[in-house]
């Protein structure tokens, strides 16, 4: 793994108490801003650092869209604001942050990892990809407006909000606030899982969505050859974005395991 990280966009909620700061990792396709209510509830008692990852939000952009490149990015955040740190990661955010663990291990205290498991997945995010690439940006001059092009390619609305909060309509002429062409390229990097060695000895939360599948029966023992001190919930009325549709068990949750 390159030991130089990306620069990355951080929102800070809270301030530095006796708890431990928490690291709050995004999915693909989603920003330091998409997790804010969640942070401010999570920051009651500790400083709560939400980051953009690379090639999404505000962070810079870059050729390479690899775990141990994001694992990188991370560990230069948790260093710079002298680490050890508890871990959130979600989906794409929780591969980087098991990444982290593994080749990182002492700049993890405790993590969660939100409905993923450290394996290569068949689907593929890149229609989604396809659709924001042919929105026709110089003519979008409302939320609303880009919705109901996107609606054409995307039937569920609430997947198309969540792609919208991407969408920086006060640039001229708009623009989305990811790296489509280098996340499109490296579609199979996300949603694969590379060969790693090694074991994170400390304590992991795998939650996942009841509604979901992305966490299956059959990457238990996976799980377990690189987390041996794993344990396993599920938030039984949310799919996969759990922190977004169940937010209040979600909160709860994560309170819980990081006290």
């Amino acid at each position: 793994m390159s030991s130089q990280g990306l620069r990355l966009n951080q929102v800070r909620h809270g301030t530095p108490r006796a708890k431990r700061m928490l690291l709050v990792v995004h999915g693909l396709f989603g920003s330091a801003r998409n997790w804010a209510a969640v942070a401010r509830q999570l920051s009651r008692d500790r400083e709560v650092i939400c980051v953009d990852m690379r090639n999404h939000g505000e962070s810079p952009w870059a050729a390479e869209h690899s775990y141990p490149a994001l694992a990188a990015d991370l560990a230069a955040v948790i260093t710079d604001a002298g680490g050890p740190v508890d871990v959130l990661g979600h989906s794409m955010g929780g591969k980087a942050a098991m990444m982290l663990a593994l080749t990182r291990p002492d700049l993890v205290a405790r993590m969660l990892v939100a409905d993923i498991a450290p394996v290569a997945y068949a689907h593929s995010q890149a229609h989604l990809i396809a659709a924001m690439r042919a929105l026709p940006l110089e003519g979008v001059s409302s939320r609303s407006a880009a919705d109901a092009a996107l609606a054409d390619d995307i039937a569920d609305p609430s997947v198309r909000a969540f792609l919208l909060q991407s969408l920086d309509l006060r640039a001229d002429p708009p623009r989305w606030r990811l790296n489509l062409d280098v996340l499109g390229a490296e579609m199979d990097r996300i949603t694969g899982w590379p060969e790693v060695e090694g074991q994170f000895g400390g304590p992991v939360l795998f939650l996942s969505g009841g509604q979901s599948d992305y966490v299956q029966p059959e990457h238990r023992a996976p799980i377990r050859a690189l987390f041996p001190e794993a344990k396993f919930a599920k938030l039984a009325q949310a799919g996969h974005w759990l922190h977004a549709e169940a937010p209040g068990p979600f909160v709860e949750t994560a309170q819980m395991w990081f006290d």
